[in-house]
């Protein structure tokens, strides 16, 4: 259920979070790259950071990362004993009264209603949310419906649990805040292999635009939200519990680096690179890839025989000319 008005809990109201900062704005400004850790509206010590997914990889690279800076974390995951490690490595550096376990499935709406109740409970306000929990099961197009159905409902609608259950109330909140939404670049130029993933992430890059248009459309608009879209990073998902870290990949600290700068600057495209591809190589592939519409090439013609060599010549000229 939708609420108008932003839940009390304990006493406690979503105005207990810190003094305001600086507005900030939701379209990119280089400039704004600039502001000091202590004066950004929203990334600064007191203020609070809920991160799904934060058993592992980004998330619990983004949960480190956030302490250092002086955030209280509270993290969910479906794992509570990977949960439970990160959660003591988050107090070694924040304090134990500065960070929250919880153990949640965000796929189910209930356990997502708790970790909310626990969050304003405590601290009364959230200024980060990452909605970061994701698997990825294949699915062909015509085979694994399992899989499908569960990739969906974490990938997809895990976000729409935990947006439904928060954003009600930070849009309430006095201070600023933000949603960032963990995207994928699969969902975006969908190469072949695991439709079932992709569609889940085509599906958050969608539901995301719409948040951000719905958020910055209110009279008093004081959440923006980010689409948070990875690079070749080295966590589970992409194999780090079987191999050793590749070359052409990022570590997950060195993602969540990123991310946490380009969310200050106010990007909403957050699209990383890797060791492997360049900004621009992932742009022209981007392009490609929305120009099969435009130009009624073949779906997906980046991995079609005949239009092999004109993708090819199409990603060196582009290359060429930066």
């Amino acid at each position: 259920m939708m609420l108008d008005r932003p839940v009390l809990v304990s006493g406690r109201s979503s105005r207990n979070g810190s003094p305001l900062r600086p507005p900030y704005s939701s379209t990119s400004s280089t400039s704004q790259t600039d502001i000091p850790d202590d004066m950004h509206p929203v990334i600064h010590a007191g203020r609070v950071a809920v991160i799904t997914g934060g058993a592992s990889g980004i998330g619990a690279a983004a949960a480190l990362e956030l302490a250092k800076l002086g955030l209280k974390i509270a993290i969910a995951d479906v794992n509570p004993s990977a949960l439970e490690d990160v959660g003591k490595q988050v107090a070694a550096i924040a304090g134990d009264s500065n960070v929250l376990v919880i153990p949640t499935d965000v796929s189910v709406l209930e356990q997502v209603v708790q970790l909310k109740d626990k969050v304003y409970e405590h601290w009364g306000e959230v200024a980060v949310l990452m909605n970061n929990a994701g698997i990825g099961p294949k699915g062909t197009s015509w085979d694994g419906i399992e899989n499908w159905k569960k990739v969906f409902d974490v990938n997809l609608f895990g976000i729409v649990n935990v947006q439904q259950t928060f954003v009600p109330l930070m849009i309430h909140q006095e201070n600023q805040s933000m949603i960032i939404n963990t995207g994928s670049k699969q969902g975006i130029t969908n190469p072949p292999g695991n439709a079932a993933y992709n569609a889940s992430k085509a599906a958050v890059k969608s539901l995301t635009e719409g948040l951000a248009y719905e958020l910055r459309e209110r009279p008093q608009p004081n959440v923006t939200a980010h689409l948070f879209i990875p690079g070749w990073t080295h966590t589970g998902l992409t194999g780090a519990s079987s191999f050793s870290k590749p070359p052409g990949a990022w570590s997950a600290e060195e993602t969540v680096l990123y991310m946490l700068d380009k969310v200050r600057a106010g990007d909403f495209y957050i699209l990383c690179p890797d060791n492997e591809t360049r900004r621009e190589l992932d742009q022209l592939r981007i392009m490609w890839s929305a120009d099969d519409i435009v130009q009624g090439r073949p779906a997906l013609s980046r991995w079609h025989k005949d239009y092999k060599a004109l993708f090819e010549e199409f990603i060196a000229n582009g290359l060429a000319g930066l």
